[in-house]
């Protein structure tokens, strides 16, 4: 099985940390491959993905979304019905059944939009492990609710102040906690980036995600024209597209963060053409960057899709052409969750909202006969204090300032 991984895609990829952390680095992709080749492993994992993640997840047909894009069906893979609300959940039961299996008491973890956060502090609370969870200030505020369920849960939620206060902010302080604690902590890397082996491992423990899509268009006989996901360190995507890669179809979409405009500072969209080779957080791949090399400040509506850089096995493919990257702006993110709620009665989680939003796009131009499939990703309840301030701003502000004097009284 070990052939099936490698340190790099392409020029992209690598381990490029300090020499302390190199040591547990190599430690965690042995016990990874061996864990991997263990049939009790993979059937405790099984096990759990089914009980308590509630997989697998539908695929359902959006009838009424098809009939007003008056073009291709359109069909959504919900991973927002998984248990804590999005595709995390995949992730972290592999590596904190793995961090069990390595004899480790104690898990850290990143987050920016709070589901990865969310997810490993439920999974953590489920297992019997410490949790510690680190958060970048900016994000802790947009997203709230996912704080206060991290902390339900148990979790310790850290606020970094340092930097943009966002989501690669929280990576290095998690990193920095790592070198100084893995002797007893397993690093819980929420997507398909970083040192090598996380890319790799991140990948297969989501590929059940797009195991399960490929079954179902075979079982419906689907002509599929193309998986669209959204973007932004990559796991839902490669976890999505991850039985295609090898095959000439369907088309395979990343969706990134178009922003609020081109302007460096306004968007997240490294494969546009704005992405510079670099190596940031223990990786090679593009980023980001300012003319002097360092990482540029990013925007987008949604916490999740804001991060500098893509993992690098989606650069390589996007290099390659077998992976095509588009974006959407926050404007067509925030029209996109409006128009799956109230024809399909699901919302969206603003990150998948690019792709829907890209979805009915595609869909307007294909056949009847076609099909497109969206990965929503992740449901919106995270994003209620966003959507409402965007949607409804001034009916949302007045029940927000009734509930603080009520409360003050």
């Amino acid at each position: 099985m070990e052939q099936l991984y490698n340190d790099f895609f392409g020029s992209f990829g690598g381990k490029y940390v300090a020499e302390i952390l190199r040591t547990p680095l190599d430690m965690l992709k042995e016990e990874w491959l061996k864990a991997m080749n263990s049939s009790g492993f993979r059937h405790e994992l099984d096990r759990m993905l089914r009980e308590f993640a509630g997989r697998p997840t539908p695929l359902m047909y959006a009838e009424n979304a098809t009939k007003a894009a008056s073009g291709a069906k359109i069909f959504i893979k919900l991973e927002g019905l998984a248990n804590t609300g999005a595709h995390k959940i995949n992730n972290v039961l592999g590596q904190a059944l793995l961090a069990k299996k390595m004899g480790k008491n104690r898990v850290i973890a990143e987050t920016g939009a709070g589901q990865h956060g969310f997810a490993t502090a439920a999974v953590c609370a489920k297992l019997g492990l410490e949790c510690q969870i680190y958060m970048g200030e900016i994000d802790m505020k947009r997203q709230r609710p996912n704080v206060f369920w991290m902390e339900l849960f148990g979790a310790k939620v850290v606020p970094v102040e340092s930097g943009s206060g966002t989501l690669k902010d929280a990576v290095n302080e998690a990193l920095r906690d790592w070198a100084a604690s893995f002797e007893t902590t397993h690093y819980l890397l929420g997507s398909a980036l970083g040192p090598s082996p996380y890319p790799d491992m991140v990948r297969e423990f989501q590929s059940v995600v797009g195991i399960e899509v490929e079954k179902e268009i075979k079982y419906r006989g689907l002509d599929v024209e193309a998986l669209i996901a959204c973007v932004g360190g990559g796991s839902n995507a490669i976890g999505f597209f991850y039985p295609f890669l090898e095959k000439k179809i369907p088309r395979l979409i990343g969706v990134e963060a178009g922003g609020s405009g081109d302007e460096p500072g306004s968007h997240a969209a490294r494969m546009s053409g704005a992405g510079r080779a670099g190596i940031v957080h223990g990786y090679k791949s593009l980023f980001l960057l300012d003319d002097d090399g360092q990482v540029g400040t990013t925007h987008s509506v949604s916490a999740g899709l804001d991060y500098p850089g893509i993992g690098p096995q989606l650069a390589h493919l996007g290099q390659t052409g077998r992976v095509e990257f588009l974006k959407a702006s926050d404007t067509e993110a925030l029209e996109a969750v409006q128009f799956f709620s109230r024809n399909e009665g699901v919302v969206f989680a603003l990150e998948s909202a690019h792709a829907g939003a890209m979805t009915v796009k595609i869909a307007k131009d294909l056949p009847r006969e076609k099909s497109v499939i969206v990965n929503m990703s992740g449901r919106g309840d995270k994003d209620l204090f966003i959507l409402a301030s965007n949607l409804d701003n001034e009916r949302w502000c007045s029940f927000l300032k009734k509930e603080v004097k009520d409360n003050e009284s």
